[in-house]
């Protein structure tokens, strides 16, 4: 599972995670939500170790992230879909992370056809839709076959069949035990997705509840209008683009 505990980061611009506390159970699809500027990116980066906390805690399977002997068999992420080098196939690029991470060829195979990009695997990513790097981006994240995927806003970029598939796929590996944490701005998609929901404002955990609850609790006749009711007064903006 993951575990976040007083999590905060400040800049000196102000406090961008101000004492979250959550955890993220195995077994189930959880949606990470809050408005622009809420900090949910960067609370991201501080459980994948990118980012150090100024205080408390991030741990997967009850360990910080640089602790972890082979990250990529523990945790799967997407962040950044088109972080990747345009020179480079997706069969490359992905070779290139197996090796690095001690594993096979078999699994690059694996993940490409699971994303459905064997046919295109050898075309050069300079010439990927922003769909098909976010394709690839989750193939990155599942090749190490992880009990832990993270998922930063999934569906950016994908047409409705991808869409529909990001949705399986979240569901299937929460079926399977894992655990499954699903940043998203898409309210529709969350309410058919994610059965538990975290959802932070202005840096502090605002819910922590079933979607049912949580739609129940905030007088919603659906998740959007239920989420807009909780945060109308925790939007912001931060420059730089923080989320």
């Amino acid at each position: 599972m993951i575990e976040v505990h007083n999590l905060t980061k400040r800049y000196r611009g102000g406090t961008a995670v101000d004492g979250l506390t959550f955890t993220v159970e195995p077994g189930r699809v959880t949606g990470f939500l809050g408005p622009n500027g809420a900090g949910k990116s960067t609370t991201i980066r501080m459980i994948l170790g990118l980012d150090r906390p100024t205080e408390g805690t991030a741990r997967v399977g009850g360990r910080p992230y640089a602790a972890l002997e082979r990250p990529l068999t523990v945790v799967g992420a997407l962040l950044e879909a088109g972080d990747l080098h345009p020179g480079r196939s997706a069969r490359e690029h992905l070779t290139w992370i197996a090796r690095t991470n001690g594993l096979g060829r078999a699994r690059v195979a694996k993940v490409l056809e699971q994303t459905g990009l064997t046919e295109v695997a050898g075309k050069r990513a300079r010439t990927y839709s922003l769909g098909m790097k976010q394709r690839l981006g989750i193939a990155a994240a599942l090749l190490g076959d992880p009990e832990v995927l993270i998922l930063d806003e999934p569906v950016n970029g994908l047409d409705p069949e991808g869409v529909i598939w990001i949705r399986t796929l979240a569901k299937r590996l929460a079926g399977e035990g894992r655990t499954v944490l699903v940043s998203s701005h898409l309210m529709s998609e969350m309410a058919l997705t994610a059965s538990h929901l975290v959802v932070i404002g202005r840096g502090r955990l605002l819910a922590d509840l079933s979607t049912e609850e949580f739609v129940a609790a905030h007088s919603g006749s659906n998740l959007e209008e239920a989420f807009m009711r909780l945060t109308s007064d925790a939007v912001q903006y931060r420059a730089g683009g923080t989320r």
